[in-house]
């Protein structure tokens, strides 16, 4: 199975905060390994890029989203808060509506790229099929 097409959310707090897929990524790998380390490593990341995308995320919400203790001989680790479960979970639920919000105009702009000509080759005859009206009426326009 393909991962395309595939899209991109960012949610933009500010110009210099935002939570996007990686983030999330992150506070899921936090999730399910128990550790920031591994959930960086998981994702092919630093431990001091993880570590300062969970301060981050940490210093930007009004109550943290990931608590951490140090290791030793207790072991350490980390887990997320509850208002970091809030966070994901609404992550996920707005990037799974976006994803069908957008599933109908993917699926048209998928047919305009299966006409297109590829490695030169000469566009034939035919014409890639109009928009649905639900897509028209979604964008702004009407058919």
């Amino acid at each position: 199975m393909s991962d395309y097409p595939a899209f991109k959310f960012r949610i933009y707090f500010d110009a210099d905060t935002m939570l996007g897929p990686g983030k999330a990524d992150l506070l899921q790998g936090i999730l399910e390994t128990g550790s920031i380390a591994a959930a960086g490593r998981r994702m092919g990341m630093s431990y001091k890029r993880a570590w300062y995308l969970v301060d981050t995320l940490n210093h930007y919400f009004s109550e943290p989203l990931v608590h951490s203790a140090k290791g030793g001989k207790a072991g350490g680790g980390a887990s997320l808060t509850p208002t970091g479960h809030l966070v994901l979970n609404a992550y996920r639920r707005m990037e799974a509506n976006v994803a069908h919000a957008i599933r109908d105009d993917v699926t048209y702009l998928e047919t305009l790229i299966a006409s297109a000509p590829r490695n030169g080759e000469q566009s034939g005859p035919g014409e890639a099929p109009e928009p649905s009206a639900t897509s028209l009426k979604r964008a702004g326009s009407e058919p």
